[in-house]
């Protein structure tokens, strides 16, 4: 069983103000490693085991490329970001999805993360007035599925059951977890994600080292020698990389913190987002790997605690990001969200 949350009580790393009041405290869990497994920095517990969600899309997303039904199929560094995305189903997003999906010959009934309204309120709306439902390319983790697909196709396997852990395509992506991260799956604790994949569990320090991988990329024993799979393996690394880095829109969205703080640094830094407080970052020049949790799963503290870790390292973070206002409905400011004070100094 994994080291779930214990008497080890983690920093508080964000706090809400309203006036002069703290309304609001978020705890969390935070690590920082390089590409052979060193922690270099740590708050709270860096081996507590976490389910990373959607914030390893961008591992799921590497059979894509290394099985070259990325180049097979015409597609491009688009398409691959949108693998590794969790959109706001923004017509940028939505319209290359679509055509993505006729390119396969596939309908929206063939991806079984299901729907759900877009992210983007703006994107909702126009739904909305067209009396259209959302179907599951509106999804966010449309693109994702999307590449599953794909290679399942190039490899010409059955498309039924993709999302079951015994399938061809999710035995692909736990081999691919295992090299990057040295967690066996096998004995990992597994649970369903919210898009009908599996979620293996995994310290926080080995997501960590697995996103300091794309920044120096270090290819696992594992592969042996063959000359083939090692350069397969680095060149997919790679071209995932370019492509989460090209395109932040793609990544997340015109109001996504992912997209924001990708934005705002550009080359400097990748960020990923995933559900339950997850967080992890890729700190290019620095060749090291973030890996957070927010205790009380918000995305709200994660953005905050995320912002400072990436500020200590030097990576340019807006305040709009690193310290948001809070509004109410008339939209007069009545409180900020900050990293708390100290917890930055004050490391495991």
């Amino acid at each position: 069983m994994p080291a779930s949350f214990d008497d080890n009580t983690p920093p508080v790393m964000a706090e809400l103000w309203r006036g002069d009041w703290v309304e609001s405290r978020h705890r969390g869990h935070a690590v920082v490693a390089d590409a052979s497994g060193q922690i270099l920095e740590a708050w709270g517990d860096p081996w507590l085991s976490v389910y990373p969600r959607s914030a390893v899309k961008s591992l799921q997303a590497i059979p894509l490329v290394e099985s070259g039904a990325l180049d097979a199929f015409g597609l491009g560094s688009e398409d691959l970001a949108l693998a590794c995305a969790s959109h706001s189903g923004e017509p940028c997003h939505v319209e290359r999805l679509g055509h993505w999906l006729s390119r396969m010959g596939l309908e929206p009934s063939a991806l079984m993360c299901g729907a759900h309204p877009p992210f983007d309120e703006d994107a909702a709306a126009a739904l909305i007035r067209a009396g259209m439902p959302a179907t599951a390319i509106h999804n966010n983790c449309s693109g994702k599925h999307l590449g599953l697909l794909t290679t399942i196709l190039h490899h010409r396997e059955p498309l039924a059951g993709y999302h079951h852990p015994d399938h061809p395509a999710q035995r692909r992506v736990a081999a691919i977890l295992e090299a990057m991260t040295g967690v066996a799956c096998a004995q990992a604790p597994m649970a369903v994600d919210g898009c009908g994949v599996p979620t293996w569990a995994m310290p926080l320090a080995a997501l960590a080292t697995a996103m300091a991988r794309f920044a120096a990329p270090v290819i696992p024993a594992s592969l042996g020698a063959d000359p083939s799979l090692v350069s397969a393996r680095l060149a997919a690394l790679l071209r995932v990389r370019e492509a989460w880095s090209r395109h932040p829109v793609l990544i997340g969205g015109r109001t996504s913190f992912d997209t924001g703080v990708m934005e705002g640094a550009p080359g400097a830094v990748l960020v990923k987002s995933g559900g339950e407080g997850i967080a992890v970052a890729v700190l290019m020049e620095r060749e090291l790997g973030i890996a957070l949790k927010i205790e009380d799963g918000t995305p709200r503290g994660k953005n905050v605690a995320l912002a400072a870790l990436l500020r200590r390292f030097g990576v340019a973070v807006s305040d709009a990001l690193a310290v948001p206002v809070l509004t109410n409905w008339s939209g007069r400011p009545v409180g900020v969200l900050r990293p708390a004070p100290g917890w930055l100094e004050n490391k495991a």
